[in-house]
């Protein structure tokens, strides 16, 4: 049953109150239709029940051979005659309408030694009675479904009983009708106004949410129009507040790895410029291999750190056309394969980079030449680069992406740098609402692909 339930807060709600509101409009519809079965049973059955009884009245003081000549000769619903016995079996008959009739009697001041009562469905005309009957057939049957029959028997003091068979109209077929439409009525306006009230107080709670969903720490804090009851609008006040203070403190970082970035790079440049002059010549290579590693680290560091709030501007570049110049700078080692001019907006010092590292990786732990190649997906454009390496272990495919992880057993050519590379190719994608994706090649070596939104 868990599985068919509602998941959110305004389904849980709403089919609560539903079946709140159907188990107390099904007890309210329960007490007002019994009701007006009894009003309209007493309606339809009275006038017959007080005819009877008036002939009993005005036939119980008589003698015996008096009280035939009390009966009609002809009636048009109802059929009377005293007998020594009842016409009526003790079972079977109605206990609601043997109550009504005895109550009706002593309101008369009638004293009755015993009363029977039940109704027949089948209706059965006196032999001068015919022209009740509406003409015709179908007439006929159509008008015997609207009356029953009526059984009355009531035994004076004297032992004498007095049978009727009276025609009354049925109980209305249709009595539930109204109450039934004014109940599923007043149901239904109840439902669509709670309905109406959890989605005021839902619909800014899911903006809420989508807003807190949607920011990964990359650009500026979302903004959310308060909206909805007052309590639910504090609230998203208070999540606008909390954005402000978290675009504060990232503009606060960018501004402290700004003044780290200028500090450094001055103090490894003078160290670079005096590297020089350094003998042997072995150690001085040894000595600039380092130093430029470290800058280039420091670089990898600052970009990835200001990659969720760069300042470069995006502006539309030919993909094909970067990713060709970048090949170039690997003459003999990287493969341009042919394609399709593909135009996206991008910032292309972020992208540059984040290409350029997935190169290098392709390189260092590769076997030989690394292939790049430019693709058109249609809201998206597509940088693959495939390398020959080993590649990586299934578990570890989404772990390398993260910032200073690295592995060194699974490319083991060389001993891995600092764990930025793929780091910054992804955030250089997701800051282009893409993503990177890493997949094993069959044959062996690793598929990289960057995908950027082009809009």
């Amino acid at each position: 049953m868990r599985r068919f339930l509602p998941k959110s807060m305004i389904g849980q709600i709403a089919l609560v109150i539903a079946v709140a509101l159907l188990v107390a409009q099904t007890i309210v519809f329960g007490f007002i239709f019994t009701e007006r079965q009894r009003v309209s049973r007493v309606a339809a059955e009275a006038p017959a029940v007080s005819r009877f009884l008036a002939l009993a009245q005005r036939s119980a003081p008589l003698a015996p051979e008096d009280r035939e000549a009390m009966l009609p000769q002809r009636g048009r619903r109802h059929r009377v005659s005293f007998a020594p016995q009842s016409s009526l079996a003790p079972q079977g008959n109605d206990p609601n309408l043997e109550a009504r009739v005895e109550e009706a009697a002593r309101a008369n001041g009638l004293s009755l030694a015993e009363v029977r009562a039940r109704t027949s469905e089948e209706v059965e005309m006196p032999p001068g009675l015919r022209p009740f009957v509406p003409t015709g057939r179908e007439g006929g049957r159509r008008r015997a479904i609207r009356l029953q029959t009526m059984l009355l028997s009531v035994r004076f003091a004297d032992g004498t009983w007095l049978n009727g068979r009276l025609i009354t109209p049925r109980p209305d077929p249709w009595l539930a009708l109204r109450p039934l439409a004014a109940t599923l009525l007043t149901y239904l306006i109840l439902l669509a106004a709670v309905v109406w009230i959890l989605r005021r107080l839902a619909r800014p709670l899911h903006d809420l949410a989508y807003a807190a969903d949607r920011f990964s720490g990359r650009g500026r804090a979302p903004h959310v129009r308060p909206s909805g009851p007052a309590d639910v609008a504090e609230a998203i006040r208070a999540f606008n507040a909390m954005g402000e203070r978290v675009d504060a403190m990232l503009e606060e970082k960018d501004r402290m790895l700004g003044a780290i970035g200028h500090d450094l790079r001055t103090p490894l440049a003078s160290l670079r410029i005096r590297s020089e002059s350094i003998e042997p010549a072995d150690e001085r290579e040894r000595m600039i291999a380092t130093i430029e590693e470290m800058s280039a680290m420091l670089e990898d560091i600052l970009m990835l750190a200001r990659s969720g709030r760069p300042a470069e501007t995006a502006r539309a570049v030919d993909l094909a056309a970067l990713a060709d110049s970048i090949a170039e700078e690997y003459p003999g080692k990287v493969i341009m394969e042919p394609g399709e001019r593909v135009v996206a907006t991008i910032r292309p010092g972020l992208v540059r980079r984040a290409i350029r590292n997935l190169i290098d990786n392709g390189l260092k732990y590769g076997s030989g030449e690394v292939r790049v190649a430019v693709r058109d997906l249609g809201e998206q454009a597509a940088i693959v680069i495939i390398d020959s390496g080993p590649g990586i272990a299934a578990v570890e495919l989404e772990k390398v992406q993260d910032a200073f992880y690295r592995i060194e057993a699974s490319r083991s050519r060389d001993t891995g740098g600092a764990g930025l590379g793929l780091a910054l190719a992804r955030a250089a994608a997701e800051t282009h609402d893409g993503e990177l994706k890493l997949e094993n090649r069959p044959g062996g070596g690793l598929t990289a692909t960057m995908l950027l939104a082009k809009g």
